[in-house]
């Protein structure tokens, strides 16, 4: 008999690219979707192949009963929870809704899991924003790495996170807790730096544009590719016991570095486009993301993409697209 498995947030950048990955595994795949005005983006991520084959439901993570209904509707093996505000930046701007979404909201999937098959495999979607500037001697963040969150959103994530550890241990439920360094593919929104740069550089390249405008050049992440961060995502659900493990590339790069890899691919000089403004800058900087993952890759994890083929991926994507708007 297939899996079932229950993604939250799965019309976003790793929601759609998951649903993929396990269809290809023969799971049965349902996602949830929160209403809104514009109903035709809803999953303007999904392919038209993909959706054919997966079961959407409207729920919210604010909302308890939603995820109560959707629970008992598909009786889950494995639930991913993805969804979340996930803007760093625009979590400065709105920090109640994004700590209610993605703090409180994992709380309230937890509790509907709890009161309905608490058997039920839970992925929490950590994230490496809640190191803040926190970094081990050697220069690396991982599992055991003191979590000194700089933005709200890193806050919200904390707590999920926390709360997710104690209800694993509380309650003896199956909840294991991925800490994911940046990972980004054509799927992420424009306004994250990476597509952000992909995108304007084309439409420079292309006539459209004339310049570009980011925030510290200077920060470095640890850049990752989706598709490989998604398997990571299953490959943790599979163990016989529960866990924490960052999945990371382990090795950062500058926006700065970005810019010049972007451009010189297109044969433009950066320099002539980028300009800084401040209004991009966080109220509380975080400086540099690098992660160690030894643990995960002791699983078999094994990312198949690098910093170049990463970006070659997504200029290749805003290169063949006829309309960009």
């Amino acid at each position: 008999m297939n899996k079932i498995a229950l993604i939250t947030g799965i019309n976003g950048q790793d929601g759609s690219y998951l649903s993929e990955f396990l269809l290809k595994k023969g799971y049965e795949v349902w996602g949830t979707v929160k209403r809104n005005s514009t109903a035709e983006n809803q999953t303007s991520r999904i392919n038209n192949d993909t959706f054919k084959k997966i079961n959407l439901e409207y729920a919210d993570l604010n909302d308890l009963s939603s995820l109560i209904r959707v629970i008992q509707l598909c009786k889950p093996d494995e639930i991913y929870n993805l969804a979340a505000q996930s803007h760093v930046r625009i979590s400065f701007d709105q920090p109640i809704y994004t700590a209610q979404t993605t703090g409180i909201g994992t709380l309230k999937l937890l509790e509907a899991v709890k009161l309905t098959n608490p058997k039920t495999k839970i992925y929490q979607a950590s994230s490496s924003e809640m190191f803040g500037n926190s970094i081990d001697n050697d220069g690396y963040q991982r599992e055991t790495t003191p979590l000194h969150p700089v933005s709200p959103y890193g806050c919200a994530k904390l707590f999920a996170h926390s709360i997710c550890k104690n209800y694993r241990n509380a309650y003896g439920m199956f909840i294991s807790n991925g800490i994911l360094f940046n990972h980004e593919s054509p799927r992420r929104g424009t306004n994250f730096v990476t597509n952000k740069v992909v995108k304007t550089a084309v439409q420079i390249k292309k006539g459209l544009k004339s310049n570009l405008s980011l925030g510290n050049l200077d920060a470095t992440r640890d850049w990752g590719h989706a598709e490989d961060y998604v398997e990571a995502m299953w490959l943790i659900l599979q163990q016989d016991e529960p866990g924490d493990f960052v999945c990371a590339t382990g090795v950062s790069y500058s926006v700065r570095d970005l810019c010049e890899y972007v451009f010189n691919k297109l044969n433009l000089d950066y320099q002539d486009y980028v300009t800084v403004d401040p209004k991009y800058y966080r109220a509380e900087e975080l400086v540099g993301l690098k992660g160690d993952s030894t643990l995960l890759r002791g699983l078999g994890w094994k990312p198949k993409h690098n910093f170049v083929s990463l970006l070659d991926d997504m200029i290749q994507y805003w290169m063949e697209k006829e309309v960009i708007d």
